[in-house]
């Protein structure tokens, strides 16, 4: 039987389970059903670390954010942002600067609902229920939103998302096409599962996933790589999470991060 609460969108199928879901069920969050735990359960069998992953890749969201809020982007596009947790972007940004500018992107219904139910009082953030994967229509939805100026520097955020990004969609053109929108002196966020890390885990995570809406394509640290073209990565470069960056001194074990995370600057 589906499960039915006040958040859940009309005609939504609750027994279909998504990423996005599967994701705040990792992160401790209340906005999961039965079938994305069952299916959580099961990426749990095949990487038993995906809790802490989870937790890292939320991490690395936010010394990115605050990175760039270091280098004066005062505006971010996040793309594919999934269902608000503790530690949201505009939380983030608008802590360090309460006149920052957020545009939160998702075309998952949970998601769109319940960000729309955080942000009802907020002016300076939004979401928009549109496919990251056709940027021309995000572009135009974010700038009739009149909280992106595509004339000054904007922090684009692709954080844990593009491993659902399957190769037909030409997930290179996908990024070009957002940082030929921005102007020099604009960042790209960007962290997804790689192969290279844990190979044994990461092939049972992908075929978990095949029995998902959301099927992932892990990449190489090369095949990321080419994503930055336009892009200058800063320091320390294409690293697992947990060596993004660090703060403090104990960081968690990097061979056991699943995930390769960079940032960029448009030149």
């Amino acid at each position: 039987m589906s499960e039915r609460v006040s958040w859940v969108p009309e005609g939504l199928d609750t027994g279909k389970p998504s990423a996005a879901r599967l994701y705040d069920y990792l992160l401790g969050g209340g906005h999961n059903f039965a079938a994305d735990r069952a299916l959580a359960e099961k990426f749990l069998q095949a990487q038993p670390n995906a809790r802490t992953i989870a937790r890292l890749n939320r991490a690395f969201l936010r010394r990115a954010v605050l990175f760039m809020m270091d280098q004066g982007i005062r505006q971010f596009l996040d793309l594919g942002s999934g269902i608000p947790t503790v530690g949201n972007v505009h939380e983030i940004a608008q802590k360090a600067d309460p006149e920052a500018h957020v545009v939160y992107v998702d075309f998952e219904e949970v998601a769109v609902a319940h960000s729309q139910l955080i942000l009802e009082e907020d002016p300076r953030a939004t979401i928009i229920q549109e496919d990251m994967t056709k940027p021309q229509a995000v572009l135009k939805a974010a700038e009739e939103s009149g909280l992106i100026d595509f004339a000054q520097p904007v922090g684009v955020l692709t954080v844990g998302v593009f491993h659902f990004v399957p190769p037909e969609a030409d997930p290179h053109a996908v990024l070009a096409a957002y940082r030929d929108a921005v102007p020099d002196g604009s960042y790209l966020a960007f962290s997804q599962f790689t192969q290279d890390l844990q190979p044994e885990e990461m092939a049972g995570i992908v075929e978990v996933m095949k029995k998902s809406q959301n099927p992932m394509f892990p990449r190489t640290k090369s095949e990321i790589a080419g994503l930055f073209d336009g892009f200058d990565v800063v320091e320390p470069g294409i690293v697992p999470l947990p060596l993004w960056r660090p703060e403090g001194q104990n960081v968690d074990d990097p061979d056991k991060a699943g995930i390769y995370a960079a940032v960029g600057r448009k030149v």
